[in-house]
């Protein structure tokens, strides 16, 4: 990288910059880890036989932390799909329940963004349309850093969120769902092709937020793929153009995912993999009322405080996930757990 003609291939460099990234992310873990146990050492045996109780509760925290090393450090070895090192671009969308499963989406919003950011990673917002009263009817986030996709994709599907509403004068307990999608970011033009005849292009003229200029302009862009059906609307930014390629940057890197979709259906029709028969179509649960528990329905993973996991304590899930997924591949572990 060093070498002063790195950057005379872009989308060569790009990619060794990726897997640089990737690989120096491992090597902080192993580090940390290595520095956890000698640490840990020093504790015990500063300790001594009476066991003096400041570095016992010195060497117990020393503990805790070098086990969340090596969960971070197992973490990675299960990150080997082809784009599990990229970053990844995360849409959310209210599904029925009006105001209340907007508020949801924020909320959302603001958790996978506290849990990116604790995991390094930089979140930026593509896209976001206002709800009519509150909240939020659709978010698109681009979470940058290497392994974010592999990561993130844990949280592709239906979440369901049951509380007492705020919205609700009678204080009613209501139930609300958000849909959640994850693609690999795809940067490259050349990695998927798309050929312009495919699209079709529409502008209008955005709402929301967002200043005079986008409102009073036809700004907004709608593109959709023909042959597959995919709709990408883009109205964050404020000229048609930005606005376009954000568009087009989603558009690549969702048909990726399809196509990465319907290789796995074929990989599952070879094997004979018999899929799971889940009970709801919802992926994890979070329950404000009349106790607090965030259950993901794939793994039977619980936490009790889901305080804790709204303000982005999502790798227990993610490791959870990572762990059950591996062992679906090869055949084992089927069963889902009961609801």
């Amino acid at each position: 990288m060093a070498r002063p003609d790195f950057w005379a291939d872009p989308a060569k460099a790009r990619s060794v910059g990726r897997q640089a990234g990737a690989l120096e992310r491992t090597l902080r873990s192993v580090r940390e880890l290595e520095e956890l146990c000698e640490d840990l050492g020093v504790a015990v045996e500063l300790a001594g036989e009476d066991g003096d109780p400041a570095m016992v509760q010195e060497g117990q925290a020393l503990l805790r932390r070098a086990e969340e090393a090596l969960d971070d450090l197992e973490t990675t070895t299960f990150l080997s799909g082809d784009y599990d090192d990229r970053s990844a671009i995360m849409t959310l969308h209210a599904g029925a329940g009006g105001t209340e499963a907007q508020d949801w989406v924020e909320m959302l919003g603001r958790m996978f963004s506290r849990w990116a950011e604790d995991q390094g990673f930089k979140v930026s917002v593509l896209d976001r349309l206002e709800g009519e009263e509150a909240g939020l009817k659709s978010l698109t986030l681009l979470i940058e850093g290497p392994y974010a996709y592999g990561l993130a994709s844990s949280e592709h599907g239906v979440h369901r969120l049951v509380r007492i509403s705020p919205f609700d004068a009678s204080g009613r307990r209501h139930t609300s769902f958000a849909s959640v999608d994850v693609v690999p970011d795809v940067e490259e033009v050349g990695e998927v092709e798309i050929d312009p005849e495919d699209l079709r292009v529409d502008t209008f003229r955005a709402s929301g937020a967002g200043g005079q200029h986008v409102n009073k302009t036809d700004s907004a862009i709608r593109i959709t793929h023909l042959p597959t059906g995919i709709v990408v609307t883009c109205q964050n930014e404020r000229s048609q153009h930005a606005n376009r390629e954000t568009a087009m940057r989603i558009l690549r890197s969702r048909l990726v995912k399809l196509q990465e979709e319907e290789r796995q259906k074929e990989l599952d029709g070879l094997r004979g993999v018999q899929r799971e028969i889940a009970w709801g179509s919802q992926i994890r649960s979070y329950v404000f009322q009349p106790y607090t528990l965030v259950k993901d329905h794939r793994t039977g993973e619980e936490v009790g405080d889901a305080g804790s996991v709204m303000d982005g304590r999502l790798m227990p899930f993610i490791r959870a996930y990572l762990r059950w997924k591996a062992m679906k591949a090869r055949g084992v572990g089927l069963e889902p757990p009961s609801a």
